[in-house]
């Protein structure tokens, strides 16, 4: 990975940066970089904003980069591991999380008298206006020092500016593969919506997956109607357990349905 602009930035930021703030690079929608400091940043922009970095396809890569389909953001985001690709899919599967951006920024600022640079992985949204920098690494990777520095101090920055900083490592194995599997359905153009609120009324009480597609069986057939389950599973408007196995005897039930349901 890449990305233009690889001196420091520091004395060009917008304002005057001091020690107790940091300086930001980041890629607006049309390409182009911006320089200012944290305490200024448009979140909105970065939000909508391109990755600082661009990832290159080399011989012998050992990492599987690429870019994803956001159902959250109807848009592309891009990813430089599977482990990386794991958190935005559990990300996009949240549906308190309004909007995702990879590589959003770079921050410069001083360490005990060094300056340190950091490209955090991922920038989440929330509903509550809540924002939460990501950084995904392989759990045996955390003992290095340099890594350990590194995140502290990106964490002492981001929350003395009121942004949240998640060091993600993995999660359950069957909570992944079942949201890895729902994301196959988070598509609407490939649902027949038609049948959403037939679908969540007869999910208004607990009910299992099998019975509930057997309910609906003089209605549409189960090759239109399991999709429609899995897609409501994935938007969370049908909820489960998720660290269990997805199977017909799966209990669902509807869960807090948002006006509209069936757009």
């Amino acid at each position: 990975m890449t990305y233009e602009g690889t001196a420091h930035f520091w004395a060009g930021s917008a304002g005057v940066v001091s020690d107790s703030d940091v300086a930001v690079r980041f890629r607006m929608d049309n390409g182009e970089f911006v320089d200012m400091t944290l305490r200024r940043l448009p979140f909105d922009d970065v939000l909508a904003g391109k990755p600082v970095r661009e990832f290159r396809w080399w011989k012998g890569k050992r990492h599987y980069s690429g870019w994803y389909w956001s159902s959250t953001t109807g848009g592309h985001v891009v990813y430089e591991s599977r482990l990386e690709l794991a958190r935005i899919l559990l990300a996009d599967h949240d549906g308190d999380v309004v909007a995702i951006a990879a590589q959003p920024f770079v921050l410069e600022g001083i360490d005990g008298g060094r300056v340190r640079r950091h490209v955090p992985d991922l920038l989440l949204a929330r509903a509550d206006g809540g924002l939460t920098v990501v950084d995904v690494k392989a759990v045996a990777r955390l003992s290095d020092p340099k890594v350990a520095s590194q995140f502290a101090w990106a964490r002492d920055v981001c929350e003395a500016h009121g942004v949240g900083f998640e060091v993600w490592t993995g999660c359950d194995p069957v909570l992944l593969s079942n949201v890895r599997f729902l994301a196959g359905f988070r598509r609407p153009v490939t649902i027949a919506l038609e049948w959403v609120e037939a679908v969540m009324s007869f999910a208004v009480d607990p009910i299992e997956f099998g019975l509930l597609e057997r309910s609906l069986v003089r209605m549409a057939p189960p090759a239109v109607i399991r999709p429609v389950i899995l897609h409501l599973l994935w938007r969370s408007w049908l909820s489960t357990d998720l660290t269990r196995n997805l199977g017909r005897s799966t209990v669902l039930a509807a869960a807090a349905t948002p006006a509209g349901v069936s757009a």
